[in-house]
């Protein structure tokens, strides 16, 4: 296999295949039959020697795949808090691993009521405090029902969701234990506390910079050059021709570099967990605030004592309240209830957009715009306010015709 092209030697077709697995996984990372896009699997199967040395060339990512499923290790995302299963609160996190150590010692199935008081015995025994209460309950359900999605579990009588109730309801759980062994993508046994485990999860072979610098192009939006070390940012300078040549030929991914940095976008939008822009409340009005909020005209530079060193322009949520209440009062039609009745849930939201797609960064008081955002600056295809309507032509006045009845009123 080539490093400058792992598809090199493939026929058309199969290096399409390869392409569509390779994004199928990257989206999915744990693939399985009777799952979301678990039709693939059997092309995942044919092409994993291929799948395997390229996502081991260019992201050291570690790959393994069996009839029934395919497991990608990826990277976690360290401290990266908005990459998160947005069902799961931080209890439900750990709700999650503590019922992965319950499962351990369990057989093929469960019961419901037994898996819950498995659970919370392990919680105890880790030092987590355990009340009985709505808020616990339901993030311990939140858990459980992500597993049945990962398909982990399996509810073969009764549901998960009853263990959420005052008086669960009996279900009979199936655990697939295969999966479970395939979830966790750091070493336990070398681990000496959660956080060296998500350490452990994240680690790369030394030295190898392109693995630090493709995966972050590969898995986030925006890779801005002042977010990058020192010897990352010098090798993407040099290398950004041949980098961009591998996303779009093994991944789909289409780039533009900028002065501040390189944008990776997928085209089919299959990538994307988050739409920006995009037809929700909170994507339209966070698009249409950015040129009030970035507060300059695109490609025009800010003055200095504004910035940081990279680049990026400070605001405080009153101003985005400011902007998102302005654009809600202009255009009340526009919006969903939920902007005009909770507009600080909307501010709230549309900051929190803006972070997780990388145009923006928080920090204390204010959040700090990166000029990248400059790039999706609106263009209104005309102001509604001085739009002129089309004259209409005037109604024709009815006249005498060879149907009317001679005489006729």
């Amino acid at each position: 296999m080539s490093a400058a092209d792992p598809l090199d030697g493939l026929a058309d077709i199969d290096a399409a295949n390869v392409v569509r697995c390779a994004r199928t996984l990257l989206r999915r990372p744990l693939l399985r039959l009777g799952g979301p896009d678990g039709e693939l699997l059997p092309l995942v199967y044919r092409h994993r020697v291929v799948l395997g040395e390229m996502f081991t060339a260019l992201l050291g990512y570690r790959l393994v795949v069996e009839r029934k499923f395919a497991r990608l290790y990826k990277a976690g995302p360290g401290e990266d808090s908005t990459r998160g299963v947005q069902e799961l609160a931080p209890r439900g996190y750990a709700y999650v691993a503590l019922t992965m150590a319950a499962l351990t010692g369990t057989g093929r199935q469960v019961l419901l009521s037994r898996l819950v008081s498995d659970v919370r015995a392990a919680a105890v025994e880790a030092g987590m405090q355990v009340v009985d209460t709505i808020a616990d309950r339901r993030a311990l359900t939140a858990a459980l029902r992500h597993l049945v999605s990962l398909g982990v579990l399996t509810e073969t009588e009764g549901t998960v969701g009853s263990a959420s109730q005052d008086a669960p309801a009996e279900a009979l759980i199936t655990i697939e234990t295969d999966l479970l062994g395939q979830l966790l993508a750091g070493p336990v046994a070398d681990a000496q506390d959660a956080g060296h485990l998500v350490a452990l999860a994240a680690r790369t072979a030394p030295r190898r910079v392109d693995f630090q610098v493709r995966r972050r192009l590969v898995e986030t939006p925006v890779v801005l050059y002042a977010d990058l070390a020192e010897d990352e940012r010098e090798w993407l300078l040099r290398n950004q021709r041949r980098e961009s040549y591998l996303l779009e030929r093994c991944f789909g991914l289409y780039t533009e570099t900028r002065l501040e940095g390189i944008l990776a976008a997928d085209p089919e939008e299959y990538l994307s967990d988050v739409m920006f822009p995009g037809t929700s409340t909170v994507a339209r009005i966070g698009l249409l605030a950015l040129p009030d909020l970035l507060g300059a005209n695109p490609g025009e530079e800010p003055e200095e004592s504004e910035v940081d060193s990279a680049g990026r322009r400070p605001v405080t949520a009153e101003k985005v309240r400011e902007v998102c209440e302005r654009l809600v009062a202009d255009y009340p039609a526009a919006w969903s209830r939920q902007a005009a009745e909770d507009l600080d849930g909307i501010v709230t939201e549309v900051l929190a957009l803006l972070v997780h797609m990388g145009l923006a960064v928080a920090g204390g008081e204010r959040w700090w715009l990166s000029p990248a955002a400059a790039r999706w600056w609106p263009e209104p295809d005309g102001d509604p306010e001085r739009e002129i309507a089309e004259p209409q032509p005037e109604p024709e006045v009815p006249g005498w015709s060879l149907f009317d009845e001679e005489g006729g009123a």
